[in-house]
């Protein structure tokens, strides 16, 4: 049986790693409110990102950023909109997908990335 929490939270540690060698700064994590979750929160100079983190083994189906509804965008949407109430910022707000492509599961080595910055 495979562990999708486990594996989801080690691709979200992949794509905070990532982030950090891009030159952004991390906020938070596994950010929670009423209104839904926030995989990752980064800033840099200009924006403050509220990142989705898709992990796949590979995009055979469908490309990992396809699992990012309408729905789960609205949610992230209203998630940031309560953050930024609780924490406002000068930073433009801006809302990213990091796919993670791991075709060995967390075994795997380098596993591909693909940031989609402004995906909604």
């Amino acid at each position: 049986m495979i562990n999708t929490n486990h594996r989801g939270k080690w691709g979200e540690d992949i794509a905070l790693d990532y982030l950090d060698k891009k030159g952004y700064s991390k906020v938070a994590t596994r950010f929670r409110s009423r209104f839904g979750e926030i995989d990752i929160i980064v800033k840099n100079k200009e924006f403050l990102v509220f990142c989705e983190v898709k992990t796949r083994k590979n995009a055979a189906f469908a490309q990992a950023r396809e699992y990012v509804s309408t729905s789960k965008q609205k949610k992230i949407v209203s998630t940031a909109k309560y953050w930024l109430m609780k924490k406002p910022t000068s930073l433009q707000p801006r809302f990213d997908v990091v796919e993670v492509y791991a075709k060995d599961g967390e075994l795997t080595s380098s596993p591909e990335i693909v940031h989609i910055e402004n995906a909604f």
